[in-house]
């Protein structure tokens, strides 16, 4: 039987008095929790990032040789990795519009990256979210292979005293993987883990509606390709694969720079599944934010530098962290609970490694 997991009861006051701050915040300035001007105009900035190299290359209009076309599957990664931050996922967390509408139509955007929005709401709202860093329920600290450890609570094994090397090589691959096998894998685990019923769908449903939607990608980015572009076939084979090991590495390094870095915890349920700290709490004691005064990066990640607001606050829109992480930080503050920032990408993707070498080691002593 699956574990339940239970949030303790204590400083319990920290969120609910940071959750009234935020909205007199929002109910002060006159301002939406939603997208707004800027966030359309990013919106449509993604989209033209990904979808006009497309374009340009099965137009003809001009004679393009290999590098060219490899350069521009380049571009597309970029586009890909920029669409699935600041579209795909504020609009499958329904923070992108009040109108459910908009924001399903939007989060179809994961179909074109090659990915399940059903899988991606299960894995990265219910899960990650819920259970952030709690091994064998954060799938997202569950390695999918032996190779690679992100707790301190999995198996080790002697390989992944190199993980701190060769992880980075793996990070790639998770865009093509969804678009091959992961999300069939997925689904029929969450079907047998009685998920899809938390979204009153059936894997019968699913399995039908995920076929069409791969059918429907390959369709469009290596048929189309094949037909319209004057090119060999390896190059439209080598430009895809080069589109997601781009997109699949900088999205990878994004998400895990947020919680796989020195200082944050990796707690554990006791026999009855409780956690010690209420669930506002633990989001702050495993997740850390970076770069933030790095407003190009910001710009492009999604606001995901911004995790912890994200993650207490997932129904509102990225383009408000900024501001609301200064009340975060100092309502933190006055309650004396942590708040980990790292003043640098560069400093960020150190600490990950660092605590990839650490995690490579046999018995790393688990926060």
């Amino acid at each position: 039987m699956e574990q339940i997991i239970r949030f303790g009861q204590s400083n319990r006051q920290f969120f609910s008095t940071l959750r009234s701050r935020v909205d007199e915040y929002f109910k002060t300035n006159n301002l939406s929790k939603n997208a707004n001007a800027k966030m359309v105009i990013k919106t449509i900035s993604m989209l033209c990032i990904y979808l006009i190299p497309y374009a340009f290359m099965l137009s003809g209009l001009v004679t393009l040789n290999a590098w060219m076309i490899i350069g521009l599957y380049v571009i597309m990664g970029i586009g890909m990795a920029g669409v699935g931050f600041s579209i795909m996922h504020d609009a499958n967390h329904g923070s992108y519009s009040k109108s459910p509408r908009v924001n399903k139509i939007l989060s179809f955007t994961m179909y074109m990256l090659g990915g399940s929005p059903l899988n991606w709401q299960i894995q990265h709202n219910v899960l990650h979210h819920t259970f952030t860093n709690i091994s064998g329920k954060d799938e997202d600290i569950d390695a999918p292979i032996w190779l690679l450890r992100f707790s301190p609570h999995s198996p080790h094994y002697k390989i992944q005293k190199y993980q701190y090397l060769y992880a980075w090589a793996f990070y790639s691959l998770i865009t093509i993987m969804w678009s091959i096998t992961k999300d069939f894998k997925q689904l029929k685990r969450y079907e047998e883990m009685g998920l899809l019923k938390t979204k009153n769908t059936s894997y019968k449903q699913e399995i039908g509606k995920l076929i069409l939607a791969k059918i429907g990608y390959y369709l469009f980015i290596i048929v189309a390709p094949l037909v319209f572009v004057d090119a060999a076939w390896w190059v439209i084979g080598i430009g895809y694969v080069t589109m997601h090991l781009v997109c699949g590495l900088i999205i990878s390094v994004v998400f895990q720079l947020a919680h796989v870095v020195p200082e944050m915890s990796f707690p554990m349920p006791d026999d009855k599944g409780n956690i010690e700290d209420d669930w506002a709490v633990h989001q702050l004691k495993t997740t850390a934010n970076f770069a933030r005064n790095n407003r190009i990066l910001s710009w492009f990640v999604g606001g995901l530098n911004y995790q912890i607001e994200h993650h207490l606050f997932p129904m509102i829109c990225h383009v408000h962290y900024s501001e609301i992480s200064k009340i975060v930080k100092s309502t933190a503050k006055e309650f004396n609970v942590m708040y980990m920032e790292i003043p640098t990408f560069r400093k960020a993707i150190m600490l990950h490694a660092k605590e990839l070498k650490f995690l490579g080691q046999p018995n790393p002593i688990a926060a």
